[in-house]
Order: structure tokens, then C-alpha cells, then sequence
């Protein structure tokens, strides 16, 4: 498991004085960032292949509040698809006992940054993705799961 530690700052919180939901948003994308350039993907490999991540959906459990001091962030990776090119990261909040405060289930793709489309990791990437740390229920991705929420787009009639 990869922890990062944060301080808990003022500007962090809501209107009631607890961490807010952004600033679990931000840690968590500070966090795998961090995880991703301590396995070696960092901006210059990604530049070097023109790609990004991109986010698919964000789903936060939340189960205690946090109000002040230090969280501990963690990350592991939940699931990948064979080539590479879906992700499903894991993450996990505590505070300064160790408690589990809420927990993250994000999954996503790499993208080609010119052609805007999803890509397979090139094999330099898909082999440093395969030492992250991984956890305990990792499971293999297909492009179905991508979608296992069921929600689709639904324009406005203007």
C-alpha cells in the first residue's frame, strides 16, 4: 500500500467545519499522481508518449467525519485491463489513530493527447504499472466494467 500524509489546513473544510468533499477530491488526485511518479510515470514519460489518465467516475464512501490534524491517504491499484489502457485505483482516508475515515473506487483510462482517444499503455508503462502496489481483491479489466454504472449521456432538447 502507498500512504501519503497530509495536514488537514483551514481551507480545507466546508461550511461545517469538516474536511470537504473537494479537498477529498484533491488528496486523492495528489495521491495517485505521487504513487504514479514513485513507479516512474511521470510527466516526462508521459510527454515522452503524448498521453494523460483521465477519470472516468469518482465514488466516495464516507464513513467518518475528519475535522482537524493530519490523513493519511492511501492507494492501490484495484484492477487493470491486460493492455493497460482502463485503471481502477483504490483509495482510502485515515486520521492520526489509524481510523478508516472513507474510501474511493476510481476508475479510469489512458488517452492519446492528440487523437483524444483511449489508448493501451505503451509496454515501458504497462510494466511499471504491474509493480504498483495492488490490492487485496485486484481484478483483471475488461472494457465492459468501464460502464458497469449504466449511466449515459442525456443532452437537453433545446
Amino acid at each position: 500500500m502507498y500512504l501519503k500524509e497530509f495536514e488537514i489546513r483551514w481551507n480545507d473544510l466546508d461550511a461545517n467545519r469538516h474536511l470537504a468533499n473537494s479537498s477529498y477530491v484533491n488528496y486523492m488526485s495528489h495521491t495517485r499522481m505521487s504513487a504514479l511518479i514513485d513507479h516512474g510515470i511521470n510527466q516526462s514519460t508521459l510527454a515522452k508518449y503524448n498521453i494523460g489518465p483521465v477519470v472516468f467516475h469518482e465514488h466516495i464512501y464516507y464513513f467518518k467525519e475528519s475535522v482537524h490534524g493530519k490523513i493519511k491517504v492511501s492507494f492501490e491499484l484495484g484492477g487493470a485491463s491486460e493492455d493497460g489502457m482502463f485503471f481502477k485505483f483504490i483509495h482510502n482516508f485515515y486520521n492520526d489513530k489509524g481510523e478508516n475515515l472513507a474510501s474511493c473506487d476510481m476508475q479510469g483510462g489512458w488517452m492519446d493527447l492528440k487523437t483524444r482517444k483511449l489508448i493501451a499503455l505503451p509496454n515501458e508503462l504497462l510494466s511499471k504499472m504491474h509493480h504498483m502496489p495492488k490490492s487485496s481483491n485486484f481484478i483483471v479489466l475488461e472494457k465492459k466494467d468501464m460502464r458497469s454504472t449504466r449511466n449515459r449521456p442525456a443532452n437537453l432538447k433545446l
